[in-house]
């Protein structure tokens, strides 16, 4: 997030696109909510008229994977009445005539003719949108799991800096993350193209600091592998071992056919987690690691802000701390890594190798953490960036993008969409919350249909159904809701099953890896 959860209060607008926040991050849903309450302003752009669209001022009901035709008719309207943020976009932007260029294909009418929000309304929200200043743009995945993800986020980028809405409060382009601490995987660096706080690893300078630090040679100048290019590398042979950390990949990757087939090539497979998975399975060892109130540490959320993490109970059985299997392993590597805690790896190798995260210290996080980049000892920490419109590269820059449709589309044989998310009492492939009682509360999965298409085959709600679609089918109950669309199906991937990747499609953003679990073609099947 470029902006702070704190700002959600003093908001006067907020425009969420892609993000089911109710279910998915009920905590910030309610920052939303009670805002809204008080007097902001909501669009929501979403295909379902999921719970947030009872407190929105507008509700665009877009089809799957068309935002980025819908976003460009957003910024035709604001351009050609000249209802944009010219004195932002001339001092503190690059490549507007590129982003004008591009948006001027897209009249209202032909955004309309792709994304199924009216021409009309497409003018009523850049029109609403110009006039209340900042607003606060939040996405979540529904923008980012498509094959053109990356150019989804450029998209709504673009908006933002098109209105002048970026370097303030109460304003930015808001990512809630999809997974506890995904942001501060990200910052330490479980990511194939950089190092601890994003330190490209092409870079020399930064190769040469991190040699020196790690005492190792010749760090791999070139980005390593995404995680679908290591899966596929398991069935060609390519990659002969893999170490799967905290993730399920046999319920959570699209095509889980596929997916098995791909764990069950590799020549040598370790699983560090907490309880036994569908994963684990595959596994020729299992490490059992300590859970989060198990050890001490650090959280990262969302909006940067990095949280102590205390220890509240002991680890039971054999299970260690993760940083002390990754130690051992490397202790039996011939390395010998100095530090032996959360606090020595933070202050000892984080905060003095990543100078975005070098004034956080453990002393510093006690009560309510830093939010990051935190450049010394004396910094309070950056509660929203880009101030005063300067940007880490000097300009914002726009870029310029098409709309493309999703990899796979409704045809007669498959004539409905399935687009997947999240549900609110479970979390995930239900590792813990399938644990944990939960499962009283909501105990199987439905798929989520629209009462036109119920009528159309002859289902009623409550019954049991076949939804197929070119790689799996699975066998469901079905539920007739006013919230789905026509045309639309919608489920999600908790329950093994009834889990929505028997069928979701493999295909990739091509710069991210990102899979489109928002898109693919199904038929439901009476039984």
């Amino acid at each position: 997030m470029t902006n702070s959860f704190g700002e959600f209060g003093k908001a006067r607008m907020f425009f969420v696109i892609g993000s089911n926040m109710t279910e998915a991050h009920p905590v910030a849903a309610t920052f939303l909510k009670n805002a809204v309450m008080n007097g902001a302003k909501l669009i929501l752009v979403d295909p379902r008229k999921q719970p947030l669209a009872n407190f929105a001022d507008i509700h665009a009901q877009i089809k799957v994977g068309s935002d980025i035709a819908f976003l460009n008719g957003i910024m035709h309207v604001l351009i050609t009445e000249d209802l944009y943020d010219k004195e932002f976009v001339a001092s503190c932007t690059a490549g507007f005539e590129d982003l004008k260029k591009t948006v001027m294909a897209y009249p209202p009418e032909r955004a309309a003719e792709i994304s199924g929000v009216s021409a009309d309304m497409i003018r009523d929200i850049a029109r609403m949108l110009a006039s209340v200043k900042p607003a606060m743009l939040c996405y979540t995945l529904g923008i980012t799991e498509h094959t053109c993800g990356k150019n989804n986020v450029m998209s709504t980028a673009n908006l933002q800096m098109l209105l002048g809405n970026m370097g303030v409060e109460s304003g930015g382009v808001n990512p809630l993350r999809g997974q506890n601490n995904v942001q501060g995987a990200c910052d330490m660096g479980a990511l194939p193209n950089v190092f601890p706080g994003y330190q490209q690893v092409a870079n020399p300078d930064a190769r040469a600091k991190f040699e020196k630090a790690w005492g190792v040679k010749d760090l791999p100048a070139k980005p390593g592998l995404m995680i679908p290019q290591m899966m596929e590398g398991l069935a060609d042979g390519k990659v002969k071992a893999f170490w799967v950390f905290g993730e399920n990949l046999a319920n959570t990757e699209p095509d889980i056919a596929k997916v098995e087939h791909e764990l069950a090539s590799a020549e040598f497979l370790v699983c560090q987690d907490i309880f036994p998975t569908e994963t684990t399975r595959f596994a020729d060892v299992i490490f059992p690691s300590a859970g989060w109130s198990e050890d001490d540490g650090t959280f990262t959320n969302s909006e940067r802000r990095v949280s102590r993490v205390r220890k509240v109970s002991q680890p039971p059985a054999l299970a260690m701390p993760n940083w002390w299997i990754f130690k051992e392993i490397a202790r039996r590597f011939g390395h010998d890594w100095a530090s032996s805690s959360g606090e020595e790896l933070w202050d000892n190798e984080i905060s003095a190798l990543a100078p975005a995260l070098a004034g956080v210290k453990y002393g510093r996080i006690e009560q309510d953490g830093l939010q990051w980049p935190v450049p010394d000892d004396e910094h309070p920490g950056t509660a929203f960036l880009h101030k005063e419109g300067k940007f880490t590269c000097g300009l914002g820059v726009f870029t310029a993008v098409e709309w493309t449709p999703p990899a796979e589309v409704p045809d007669e044989e498959y004539p409905l969409v399935l687009s997947t998310g999240r549900r609110l009492y479970h979390y995930h492939t239900r590792t813990q919350t399938g644990r944990s009682g939960l499962d009283y509360l909501l105990p199987e999965e439905t798929a989520d249909m629209s009462s036109a298409d119920a009528e159309a085959l002859g289902i009623l709600s409550g019954e049991m159904v076949k939804v197929r679609s070119r790689r799996g089918e699975i066998t469901v109950k079905a539920k007739v809701t006013p919230q789905v669309p026509q045309g639309m199906v919608w489920m999600a991937f908790h329950f093994r099953d009834a889990c929505a990747n028997w069928l979701t499609n493999p295909v990739f953003d091509p710069a991210t890896q990102t899979a489109e679990y928002k898109a693919c073609a199904v038929r439901i099947e009476k039984i």
